[in-house]
């Protein structure tokens, strides 16, 4: 299955709120990822903050990227 990230908005302790096709809005939890090579350089919060939707995913200023498939199958669902 494919997954497409139409949305997303930073929230407290690197966490990620995702809008995924059809509306289904999940929760990211950054912060195991931020030891890992170039995830430590979102640590900078000002540089996290910054993400937004590109193509299909996400990405920051720096390039980082996540596959969108780790995004959804890592990330909680949340009832809205």
């Amino acid at each position: 299955m494919y997954f497409t990230v139409i949305n997303v908005e930073p929230l407290k302790n690197y966490r990620l709120l995702l809008t995924f096709e059809g509306e289904k809005k999940r929760i990211f939890n950054l912060l195991p990822y931020l030891q890992i090579g170039q995830f430590s350089k979102l640590k900078d919060i000002s540089l996290f903050n910054r993400v937004r939707v590109s193509f299909d995913s996400i990405q920051w200023d720096n390039h980082l990227d996540i596959d969108p498939e780790l995004l959804f199958e890592e990330s909680q669902p949340i009832d809205l």
